[in-house]
């Protein structure tokens, strides 16, 4: 064992690299990832096994996205005094549980609940990992420590929905429950094993994490991801059906053409962190006028198989708008930092439930399977103007934080400083954001 000395003289063991802990709370994002984004591919699999046609099983969908929606800001209040770390492993054991009771669901009915439960951790692990990756890392990187983390959940859109979905074609759809079960548990040990260990805020309240929440800008930031980024969920549930009906193409070249989306957020997930050094909001407008220029132009492209996928590559760049905001709510929530972080992600699950509603609305209505690009245009322009509103009212006061011109250099604000203790010659001090608010864990190391 690599035995250190830390500044207060104690002895305490050398951690794994910062790459390795995003690296664990990935994988957690490409398990929730893979069992979100596959369930609409196993519909048509588990929807006859469960003797429901396949419109009522679009219902397990929905309760999925409820237990979001609930689970989100319940769990994250709950969990406020709790040592991120030990929260993180709470909300992972529940989801593999419930991804397993699952895979045994006898029926519509415990399917049902089932999902709901799989749902209730999904926003809480999110935002309590994204705070967790950022506090590992100078302030500068905060961007690109979320980006990381969420890179499991853009690399399950590419590698696990279509894994899923083989799996449930050739041995059937349990078994992709019990691999997400897996990989959840699998997530729960590298946490364990990885995270670095810390003590819980003795002066943590329920009242502070609501009380954040009286900031204008927080529900701003909130409501430009759960409209605009509506458009992006708007082509995407569609996308199949509008491949089959419009374009003409063969099934088989659906799940390539869902992996081509899947690329694209990817390319946004990493492309984020450099748009993020010219100011967070900046550039949540930067992609919001991007998704609205690509949503707009689907319609013409969904005649040629060519010109849709560079197209759909184009939308799947949106993508790195979650991202962006994660970063944005830490600065503006205050101390309701838990809290914020994870109403992002119910946030956007509340945009996977209006995108795919006004565009079934416009579809109904005789406007066309490939009317949705002008829908989702709608609501990405709508999101843009949200996000002009928080600008004019925020004072300018977005930017991400300045790089020091140094290399590895460490931020003072407790809220960002790295969970593993460095002797005091090895520290650097980068700008801090004024008036940050403090955020008072005591991060400790233990043998």
């Amino acid at each position: 064992m690599d035995i250190t000395s830390s500044p207060s003289g104690t002895l305490s063991r050398r951690q794994p690299s910062v790459g390795l802990v995003h690296f664990a709370l990935a994988v957690g994002g490409f398990a929730i990832g893979t069992t979100e984004f596959a369930m609409m591919s196993l519909l048509p699999y588990f929807a006859p096994d469960l003797h429901i046609d396949e419109p009522t099983a679009g219902h397990v969908i929905s309760a999925y996205a409820l237990g979001v929606v609930v689970g989100a800001p319940l769990l994250a209040v709950m969990g406020a005094r709790m040592p991120r770390r030990t929260l993180l492993i709470l909300l992972m054991s529940l989801f593999a549980l419930a991804n397993a009771a699952t895979a045994f669901a006898p029926n519509y009915g415990w399917m049902m609940v089932f999902r709901f439960l799989s749902g209730l951790p999904h926003g809480a692990y999110f935002g309590v990992a994204s705070l967790l990756a950022a506090s590992l890392v100078p302030p500068h990187r905060r961007t690109a420590a979320v980006g990381r983390t969420m890179m499991g959940l853009t690399i399950a859109t590419i590698v696990g929905v279509p894994l899923a979905n083989g799996i449930g074609l050739l041995v059937g759809w349990r078994w992709c429950f019990g691999l997400v079960a897996a990989l959840a548990l699998t997530t729960v040990i590298l946490i364990a094993w990885l995270a670095p260990h810390e003590k819980a805020d003795p002066e943590a309240r329920i009242m502070d994490e609501l009380g954040g929440l009286a900031n204008g800008q927080v529900w701003l930031v909130l409501a430009i991801g759960a409209i605009g980024f509506g458009g992006v969920f708007c082509v995407y549930t569609y996308l199949a059906s509008t491949m089959r009906a419009v374009t003409r193409t063969s099934a088989a070249t659906i799940p390539v053409m869902l992996a081509v989306f899947g690329v694209g957020m990817t390319l946004g997930n990493l492309v984020a962190p450099r748009l993020a050094a010219r100011g967070l909001m900046r550039a949540a407008a930067g992609v919001l006028i991007w998704s609205v220029a690509a949503l707009s132009i689907y319609p013409v492209a969904t005649g040629n198989i060519y010109t849709l996928a560079l197209v759909v590559l184009a939308i799947g760049g949106g993508g790195a708008l979650p991202i962006i905001l994660q970063t944005r709510l830490m600065d503006v929530a205050g101390k309701a930092q838990t809290l914020a972080a994870a109403l992002n992600h119910a946030a956007f699950n509340f945009a996977n439930a209006l995108g795919p509603l006004v565009g079934g609305l416009a579809i109904g209505a005789g406007w066309g399977l490939a009317s949705t690009g002008y829908v989702g245009a709608g609501l990405a322009a709508g999101g843009l103007v949200i996000c002009v509103v928080a600008m004019l009212l925020g004072g300018g006061r977005e930017a991400e934080m300045p790089h020091s011109g140094e290399r590895g250099t460490r931020s003072t604000d407790p809220r960002y400083s790295r969970a593993y203790r460095l002797p005091p010659s090895t520290a650097t001090i980068c700008p801090v954001m004024k008036d940050a608010p403090s955020d008072r864990r005591n991060l400790t190391v233990s043998a």
